[in-house]
């Protein structure tokens, strides 16, 4: 006769991290967090899957969330008067959105799969209840998101002209 004692104490036994939580990892936003965090994290996530040429999100849509590329790529870019200019092409593990953790203002850029793509999504409502459940996490994320921001506003500022004072 089978323990299940022993069937339970063994189930886990050679059980690999998910490719959530793998994804999660090469994130600057969750930088530091023990592996224990990232599964808490890892549930307040939403997967999901774009074809080719699909929008994530237009120019000017409320802002939700970050997105966490899981496999696929995605473009991120302006329309002005039918011109479409690309800001930033990305693909596995790269993220973008995430200023819409801090604010609820419109996007000041559009998104759109340019191949068959799975992205992670990570929504303001479930920060904005994790800051309530577990502050101390909810503040390790919210530090890292700051130096996130932070570096692409530097970089931002080295590609403005500089003036001749």
């Amino acid at each position: 006769m089978k323990s299940p004692l022993w069937s339970n104490v063994f189930k886990n036994w050679n059980s690999q991290e998910s490719e959530k939580v793998t994804a999660l990892k090469h994130v600057p936003v969750f930088d530091g967090l023990s592996d224990k965090e990232l599964v808490e994290i890892e549930k307040l996530t939403h997967e999901r899957t774009y074809q080719s040429g699909e929008h994530v999100f237009k120019n000017k849509a409320p802002s939700e969330g970050m997105f966490i590329i899981i496999s696929g790529s995605v473009e991120i870019y302006l329309e002005n008067a039918g011109d479409k200019n690309i800001l930033a092409e990305l693909n596995d593990r790269d993220f973008f959105g995430e200023i819409a953790l801090l604010d609820t203002e419109p996007r000041s850029a559009g998104a759109i799969a340019t191949t068959p793509s799975t992205l992670l999504g990570f929504f303001r409502p479930d920060l904005l209840s994790l800051m309530e459940r577990n502050p101390a996490l909810s503040s390790k994320i919210l530090t890292n998101l700051g130096a996130v921001l932070a570096e692409r506003l530097r970089k931002t500022n080295e590609l403005l002209p500089k003036s001749d004072d």
